[in-house]
């Protein structure tokens, strides 16, 4: 059991008192200061780092974007045991302090408009989202790029069990595929991936949109029937599974939330409580009442001591227009701005509380696709 000053020491503050259960299954409470917290000043990098072993480059990547981290040699070589990568392109984040990482703003964005920054603000100040989403601190400029610095989620867990599940029927917003000309360039792509996903017409034209393309890779994994899908797991001690495009089936699904859990009922109640907690807190916000939610992440840790999940990654959350609604249940059409968030969490909460899980913890998971 933690003792209250040595919890002090590595949680993150916050004006709400974020929850946590210990292993006994009692709810125990963050601390939190009595004076106003000290903005976290980043280490800089020096101009001419000294070459890194890769094993202190296995940042944790949430999100596809490249970046050179801004954190020194020294940072890096102390933190090296808690992060790794876990799914994306690595590089997305990099350790800014003691509990606090930088993220890239998105690719493409306009320099003027940040959608991430925007959305992470505005459910900074929600009474219902603060709780459950990384704390937020501030946009800065570091070597002429723009980041955001954020909660380390990682920070005070002890060889933890990790699982990054990407939430919604679509991951990809509705002006990516607004334009309607077949490209040859994906129908290859969709060729490689499974030669007989053409029809007999796109292979005539040796063309598909980018809509068809995009709901294609949809159905290839469990985002498509099921509203979300596990982008990668890691284990303790155990190299990260990150291929996992294959697993789609109800049961494969099932297979792989019990590997995550191993025999650990605990984690499995715990888990499943504090999902249903960020629902509840999802259908009580009025931001998700006039937002879609594209491409966003539940993020969940565990170790002997302490369960967590957050909401991550608004790179695509787009509001709505004026007098649209969304309930983020209701079936994708062109145009209603549904993506299926609330379809997803709700299967993905009947997952883990309905798995079977082993006394080995030792479920097999089918192989997954490496073809992408």
């Amino acid at each position: 059991m933690l003792t209250e000053e040595l919890w002090s020491q590595v949680a993150v503050p916050s004006k709400e008192e974020d929850r946590w259960h210990t292993k006994d299954g009692t709810l125990f409470k963050r601390w939190r200061r009595t004076t106003p917290p000290v903005e976290p000043v980043p280490t800089p990098t020096p101009t001419a780092p000294p070459a890194q072993p890769s094993e202190l480059l296995k940042f944790l990547a949430i999100n596809a974007l490249e970046l050179s981290a801004p954190a020194s040699d020294a940072l890096l070589k102390s933190r090296s045991s808690e992060w790794f990568q876990l799914a994306g392109h690595p590089g997305s984040l990099a350790p800014a302090g003691p509990g606090t990482v930088w993220k890239r703003r998105a690719a493409g964005d306009h320099p003027g408009h940040n959608p991430e920054r925007d959305a992470y603000e505005a459910l900074a100040a929600c009474p219902h989202m603060r709780g459950v989403i990384p704390r937020y601190y501030r946009e800065l400029e570091y070597d002429g790029e723009r980041f955001i610095e954020l909660q380390d989620l990682l920070h005070g867990f002890r060889n933890p069990h990790v699982m990054d599940i990407k939430m919604g029927t679509r991951t990809f917003l509705e002006d990516e595929v607004s334009n309607a000309h077949a490209r040859a360039d994906l129908y290859e792509k969709m060729v490689r991936l499974d030669p007989n996903a053409p029809t007999e017409s796109e292979h005539a034209a040796r063309a598909v949109t980018k809509l068809r393309y995009m709901q294609f890779r949809e159905q290839r994994s469990s985002s498509a029937e099921q509203g979300f899908r596990i982008e990668a797991v890691k284990l303790p001690g155990e190299p990260a599974l990150t291929d996992l495009q294959k697993i789609r089936e109800p049961h494969q699904l099932a297979a792989t939330v019990a590997r995550f859990l191993g025999n650990d009922e605990r984690a499995r109640r715990e888990i499943a409580s504090r999902l249903r907690e960020i629902r509840d807190h999802f259908e009580r916000s009025d931001f998700f009442k006039s937002h879609e939610i594209v491409g966003s992440s539940i993020f969940i840790i565990y170790d002997d001591e302490r369960v967590g999940a957050w909401l991550i990654d608004f790179a695509k959350t787009r509001k709505i227009p004026t007098g649209s609604q969304v309930n983020h249940r209701a079936p994708w059409q062109q145009g209603n701005h549904e993506e299926g968030f609330l379809f997803g969490l709700d299967r993905l909460i009947q997952t883990i509380e309905t798995a079977k899980l082993s006394p080995q913890g030792d479920e097999v998971v089918e192989e997954p696709d490496v073809s992408r």
